[in-house]
């Protein structure tokens, strides 16, 4: 496992990021964190949902993000989806969880990761956002993108999880307040307002999608800035198999934005 970039000394100020779900999308985080590397900008601390939440747990554990992306090109996920057919769910998530522990460790705590982390769950019987930070791992993890309907309820602590971004799809909240952390939103679901909604499965993803937009906007404006690159528009939440386009377009962006995210650093340092 390649080691992310350190500074010998981290500068005054650090980035704090929130990562947006949005399906295969979110394999845009990882362009992101690995331009953040390559530029030598400092993140302290991350919150994250659904896919957002995944790249952010394989960064919090030391994974590169390049890494991560070979893991990616790896991985079947059609081999990923059991069919359940429960009445909470059309699948399953045992293949998935078990591909999680065979990377990060089936007894993963958030303690034992490098960086501070918090995911983020919805409970469907209370109609709330759950943050965790900290015990178990995988569970909140499993649950964060646990996509409802699509995928059977997470049973957790006496809960009924599933994926955050039903009501926070970019969790800022858990960021906010630390004043040497500046906040940055990564939003990898612009919309695509040139789509055509010609059968039943376009339907449903525009759905979704309109309906995880609604719950961004507000956070939006809680970012010291937001990166949301405009090239993702014209990706589907299924198009794993552009993994490789997915990355380089968050890499691209990122690295086009370095001006603005350097100087968000040295305000107050």
């Amino acid at each position: 496992m390649e080691s992310k970039n350190s500074a010998t000394a981290l500068p005054a100020n650090t980035l704090a990021l929130a990562l947006s779900g949005g399906g295969a999308r979110g394999i845009a985080h990882l362009g992101v964190l690995a331009a953040l590397d390559e530029l030598g900008l400092p993140v302290g601390r991350l919150a994250g949902v659904s896919s957002g939440g995944i790249a952010a747990t394989f960064y919090a554990a030391g994974f590169a993000p390049r890494d991560i992306l070979r893991l990616l090109l790896g991985t079947n996920f059609r081999g990923l989806t059991r069919p359940v057919f429960s009445r909470l769910g059309l699948l399953g998530l045992e293949a998935v969880e078990q591909l999680l522990a065979r990377h990060l460790g089936a007894d993963l705590q958030f303690e034992n990761l490098r960086l501070p982390l918090t995911l983020v769950a919805t409970d469907l019987v209370a109609g709330e956002s759950v943050y965790f930070t900290s015990g178990p791992l995988l569970p909140p993890l499993l649950a964060s993108a646990a996509v409802p309907i699509v995928y059977r309820a997470v049973q957790y602590q006496g809960r009924q999880l599933v994926d955050g971004g039903l009501l926070n799809n970019l969790p800022v909240e858990p960021l906010l307040g630390r004043p040497a952390e500046r906040v940055v939103g990564v939003h990898c679901n612009p919309l695509n307002t040139d789509v055509s909604v010609s059968n039943l499965r376009r339907l449903v993803e525009r759905t979704l999608q309109l309906a995880l937009s609604t719950n961004v906007t507000a956070r939006k404006s809680q970012c010291a800035l937001l990166l949301e690159p405009p090239a993702l528009r014209t990706y589907r939440p299924l198009d794993y198999r552009k993994a490789a386009e997915l990355f380089e377009v968050g890499y691209r962006y990122t690295l086009s934005r370095a001006a603005e995210l350097r100087a968000l650093l040295a305000v107050g340092a």
